[in-house]
């Protein structure tokens, strides 16, 4: 359950949360051992009052928690229960936002959880913590303390046994070219810009799809991809340029550089030859003329009839079909010969798997935080939360492989025993709350699915040595009020306008001077380019600090 109480209805009840909760000033029972939860549940899930692994662990740990959770009208629910001071002794998987957090951290509403991450009272999330002080960064409010218990599902290289963490996400466009046609021209797999453009060239020269595949005449399409999307854009050929400007979970276009300062690429020039430079491929028809208007779909239908020399996509077999085997990656490419880029390409690596720190947050309702946070404490022992993401052990674990890894349930076991397929059976049993997968419960506790497998082990071994600085903005970082406000103000209309200019000197050419200049003017001076920076670098120097 994933759903965010609304802001602004929040921050409307304000200051009748101030009287009604009482400051965080309430009497403390420490014998206190029957506690009241109010949270979200899975539109599939019966709720918890039968959940064996939750069970168990109130049995292990001597206490009884009703559960007041929904899947619908949460919202509703909760703004009520604050704006009327009756509150529950925690809420759990409501997904309350940074903002929210803060907001109901300095009214009082929500007790700050940093005295009590210890190793009597949760040994096991501070020992996480002081392994991984990203994490401890990400939940820390800008006051210092922390309202909510990190959540996140990490899916990185570590869990396929690599030494090195990257996230799955880290290059999400994987390039690829058809290979059998390489061969039947003579020609290698490209290295550089040029070389790719000479390819591009015999592809449709040749009609490769008709001459190769019997399609009709004229059908090759030399490259094909999505304009400015998540894994099947164009951004993996501006490399060579120095730059990798992919939709980007905290904003589009948004670097880090290694000495730790932020900045825009789209102001750059870099960013500026490489639109002259791919225009006039798209003018030469080496681009397919639909890359602005088509959808996933439709770049998968010619895929998959053969049309398409070069694409992007996150694996091969999914976009290429039957026609996979002809595929191979096509690497990171250099720049165009007789520039400063000749022989050089920068991949910008991507961030992914946020930490979300509003799915457990203690009221000041509460009598004893020690034992509900020593209960939500065992929730981050790698076995307890494998199962409450997906199902009990017996359930959706049947067995372990020769490594003592468990093997959760196949599609065929989960129709046959339960008549549910496993993604049902995992809305069935799954809690929603603070449930931390890091990226080395995969090699050490339950194995992932093999496609997942697949792809980091491509990621590792053939994309992530081309990329030459991991450095990359943390989608964790906590933004102040007035940042939020500024980000609010100016993000949307600045990635529009650079999304829409992009676009049009792609189609029309690259810019002349004059436009140039007018567009770097638009950027500073209406588009709020310089406000979203500050914004991002102050967030990302506290980031740093709280480290």
């Amino acid at each position: 359950m994933k759903k965010k109480v609304v802001s602004g209805i929040l921050i409307a009840t304000m200051l009748m949360s101030l009287t009604a909760c009482g400051g965080g000033t309430a009497k403390k029972d420490e014998n206190q051992t029957d506690f009241t939860v109010v949270g979200g549940q899975s539109a599939l899930s019966p709720g918890y009052d039968d959940n064996e692994v939750l069970n168990k662990l109130m049995e292990d740990q001597g206490i009884k928690i009703t559960w007041n959770t929904m899947s619908d009208s949460l919202e509703e629910q909760v703004n009520i229960q604050i704006a009327g001071g009756d509150l529950p002794d925690a809420y759990q998987g409501v997904g309350f936002s940074n903002y929210d957090l803060s907001n109901y951290g300095s009214d009082g509403t929500f007790i700050d959880l940093t005295d009590y991450i210890n190793a009597d009272t949760m040994p096991n999330l501070t020992a996480i913590l002081e392994e991984h002080p990203e994490i401890k960064a990400a939940i820390t409010m800008e006051d210092g303390s922390i309202y909510g218990l990190p959540s996140a599902e990490q899916m990185g290289t570590a869990g396929i046994g690599k030494d090195e963490d990257y996230s799955i996400f880290s290059v999400p466009q994987f390039s690829m070219i058809n290979k059998k046609w390489l061969d039947e021209l003579g020609l290698e797999v490209p290295s550089t810009l040029d070389e790719l453009q000479t390819a591009l060239e015999a592809f449709k020269e040749n009609d490769m799809a008709a001459k190769t595949y019997g399609a009709p005449a004229g059908s090759t399409i030399p490259m094909s991809t999505g304009f400015d999307q998540w894994c099947w854009g164009q951004n993996i050929f501006y490399a060579g340029f120095g730059f990798t400007n992919w939709i980007n979970d905290v904003c589009n276009d948004l670097v880090l550089n290694p000495d730790g300062k932020v900045d825009f690429v789209c102001d750059n020039e870099e960013y500026r030859d490489a639109l002259t430079y791919f225009s006039d491929w798209y003018k030469e028809g080496l681009i397919d003329q639909e890359i602005f208007s088509q959808d996933d779909t439709q770049l998968m239908a010619k895929c998959q009839q053969g049309y398409v020399g070069v694409s992007t996509w996150w694996y091969i077999e999914e976009l290429m079909g039957d026609y996979a085997k002809d595929y191979v990656f096509l690497p990171v490419l250099t720049g165009p010969e007789g520039t400063k880029y000749e022989g050089k390409s920068n991949v910008t690596i991507r961030t992914g798997g946020g930490t979300n720190s509003g799915n457990l947050s203690v009221t000041s309702a509460c009598g004893n935080p020690e034992a509900l946070l020593s209960f939500y404490d065992k929730w981050y022992e790698p076995e307890t939360v494998m199962q409450l993401q997906y199902g009990p052990i017996g359930v959706y674990f049947k067995d372990k492989d020769e490594n003592g890894v468990w093997n959760s349930i196949t599609e065929e076991q989960a129709k046959a025993e339960y008549g549910k397929g496993a993604g049902e059976l995992k809305g069935y049993y799954e809690v929603a709350g603070p449930k931390l997968i890091l990226s080395d419960y995969y090699s050490s506790t339950f194995n992932m699915e093999d496609r997942a497998i697949e792809r980091l082990t491509d990621l590792y071994d053939y994309w992530m040595p081309q990329v030459k600085d991991t450095s990359v903005y943390p989608i964790d970082c906590v933004f102040t009020s007035e940042e939020l406000e500024t980000i609010d103000t100016y993000k949307t209309d600045f990635e529009n306008a650079v999304s829409e200019q992009e676009g049009l000197w792609l189609k029309e050419g690259g810019p002349t001077d004059e436009e140039w200049n007018a567009y770097v003017d638009m950027l500073n001076n209406s588009c709020g380019m310089q406000e979203l920076l500050k914004a991002y670098q102050d967030a990302y120097d506290r980031y740093k600090e709280a480290m």
